[in-house]
């Protein structure tokens, strides 16, 4: 077995990289700078941890969120990692006591936050300190092209001219074209070993359905898991309040998390939910939760997100244990209205103009009836290799289609004369009153009342004609113009099907779900539930008493395993994922006599799978 092998199954307890992981940690112990897009879940941390494991000196972590450093720190440090961080949380003294560890270089990785960095004073620390590599976590953050750009970020490349020998490594879990061609340039990577994992989540499934009374709906979701951890995310901090107050008062554990809360409530409620007492998280999804929790079980998205991105890196924190998450997101035409209401109120034309696209964007996916993974895996400039992946609500359960050249021809033509018309084009709510023959002020002063399109449209509501318009945008019959406003014009395709009144499929609106297909999902691992459940009830009591969440003391997925081969010995335990030497001389005894002694009254169940 090579050091790189050793050292990952010696400390962490895994057996095998995930993909790229290796080829990673090869360029970087090789000197180069390196820039990895790897998934939610897919191992980026372990891309710098286990390299500052093999070379000498100081790894030093930039990452955004306080939170996230001490989670991380605490399972470096549950796994014998000589790891620290330094943030604003800490008391004077205990700042004082890791900086005289660092200038004694006793430790090997240290996190901080970017605007930590430019402080006079950490110029001549750095330099002291024998920094052989810097790692950049959530590296999009540098970019306003990204979906969470954080202007301090920008202040990262001094460190370049600081520390000019040192090898950088950016890492990110969503990136476009665009945003990694800028992490590159303001990071200033030199010739950087560029790796680009498969966003692809296997174990996640994907659904969108209409809202319908969301209190309802999200209830009886969460009714059907009782057991497991989820994250609700909500457009406003009043949304998040309302919806954990309902939960709470119908008997779950649910907390809220938004920028309104005051720290101290702010942090306690995140602690409840890492250590699995609050069972529900409700957040903010402008509010970025930085919770490196891998048995999250769920996710739903009260209202529309914003953007792709933000909704693939939420869904995201379902499943990072690699055991199935399912993902929820509650749709409505109203939620389009909201969000193009705040797009309005941006003052800066050019941010105006990414949000409307990024908008676009988010709603197309929402109403697309194409399966889901291939349309968030296209956004990201990747191909899904199936027709069908299984695992989402248009492959599982395929929409109805009907023969939409009569209003398809109608909408177009509504388009094309308007700007006949008048020579100019007009938005989607403007083509949506001329088709059902609104009285407003702009079509009596635009003559719009006199086209021959004018409310031959009646016999449909503006919605509906508002998501036919955006079926035709996905279809490539129209486009939104470039410049200020967002128009409608018609595409080349768009005036050909016009002129030959060719036969056009259309889609049929979403339903309410029915009663759901069930299906085994990616990353189940099949054990005897009920020793599941001791071990789990072990593991927290363990946790408890060391103040950590629960999974720094082991993951869903190790207890799975351990539910399903029965370790009643020490020595059983090496083969289990996630159990490294640390912890197995710490746990291994504990969990293998509480399995044996489970097997004393219940019989073992064999697995053929």
């Amino acid at each position: 077995m090579d050091d790189l092998l050793l050292t990952l199954k010696s400390t962490f307890g895994y057996s095998s990289f995930h993909p790229l992981q290796r080829e990673i940690i090869e360029a970087s112990l090789a000197g180069r700078d390196v820039f990895a897009l790897l998934p939610t879940g897919g191992g980026k941390s372990l891309c710098f941890q286990l390299p500052a494991l093999l070379r000498p000196g100081l790894t030093v972590v930039v990452s955004p969120l306080i939170a996230l450093m001490k989670d991380q720190v605490d399972q470096l440090q549950a796994a014998g990692v000589a790891a620290t961080y330094l943030n604003s949380t800490l008391a004077a003294d205990e700042s004082r006591s890791r900086l005289r560890g660092l200038h004694r270089g006793e430790w090997r990785l240290l996190y901080v936050a970017p605007e930590r960095l430019m402080l006079d004073n950490w110029q001549e620390n750095l330099k002291a300190w024998n920094v052989t590599a810097l790692a950049i976590d959530e590296a999009h953050c540098i970019s306003e092209w990204g979906h969470d750009f954080r202007p301090e970020y920008r202040q990262i490349a001094k460190l370049r001219d600081l520390l000019p020998s040192v090898p950088v490594m950016a890492l990110t879990a969503t990136a476009t074209g665009r945003v990694r061609t800028d992490i590159v340039k303001h990071l200033k990577l030199r010739d950087p070993a560029t790796f680009v994992a498969s966003f692809n989540r296997p174990n996640l499934s994907y659904r969108v359905v209409p809202k319908d009374q969301p209190a309802k709906q999200i209830l009886n979701f969460v009714r059907q898991r009782e057991h497991e951890s989820g994250i609700i995310y909500c457009a406003s901090r009043a949304t998040a309040e309302r919806v954990a107050e309902s939960l709470a008062g119908r008997g779950f554990l649910a907390r809220p998390y938004h920028a309104g809360l005051d720290a101290a409530e702010r942090t306690r409620n995140q602690d409840l939910f890492l250590r699995d007492e609050t069972r529900i998280i409700c957040a903010t999804i402008a509010f970025g939760m930085g919770i490196n929790k891998p048995n999250v079980r769920w996710i739903i998205h009260h209202d529309l997100p914003k953007n792709i991105e933000g909704y693939y890196q939420e869904t995201g924190r379902a499943g990072r244990d690699g055991l199935p998450g399912d993902c929820l997101l509650l749709f409505s035409a109203g939620d389009i209205a909201k969000q193009t209401h705040f797009l309005a109120e941006i003052t800066n034309e050019h941010e105006q103009t990414v949000a409307r696209a990024q908008l676009r964007q988010i709603v197309h996916y929402a109403e697309s009836a194409g399966c889901r993974r291939a349309e968030l895996l296209a956004y990201f400039g990747e191909k899904f290799p199936s027709d069908n992946c299984g695992a989402c609500d248009n492959c599982l359960e395929p929409r109805e289609t009907y023969d939409g050249t009569v209003v398809a021809q109608k909408f177009l033509s509504c388009v094309y004369r308007i700007a006949q018309h008048g020579n100019f084009s007009v938005g989607m709510n403007h083509i949506t009153e001329v088709l059902t023959g609104a009285d407003t002020e702009k079509i009596q002063r635009w003559g719009h009342d006199r086209l021959t399109t004018f409310g031959i449209g009646q016999d449909l509501p503006r919605p509906a004609w508002a998501a036919i318009g955006r079926e035709l945008m996905r279809l490539g019959y129209l486009t939104v113009a470039e410049g200020e406003f967002a128009t409608l014009e018609l595409t080349p395709e768009g005036r050909d099907v016009l002129r030959s009144r060719a036969p056009i499929t259309l889609t049929k609106p979403m339903d309410l779900p029915k009663a759901r297909r069930v299906v085994r999902r990616e990353g189940d691992i099949a054990c005897d539930e009920i020793l599941f459940e001791h071990l789990r009830a072990l593991r927290k009591r363990l946790a408890d008493e060391r103040k950590v969440p629960a999974y720094v003391v082991f993951g869903d997925a190790t207890l799975r395993q351990m539910a399903r081969d029965y370790p009643t010995r020490l020595t059983a335990m090496e083969g289990i994922t996630g159990v490294g030497e640390k912890k197995r001389a710490e746990f291994g005894t504990i969990f293998a006599e509480a399995i044996d002694s489970y097997l004393q009254t219940n019989p073992r169940i064999t697995f053929n799978d």
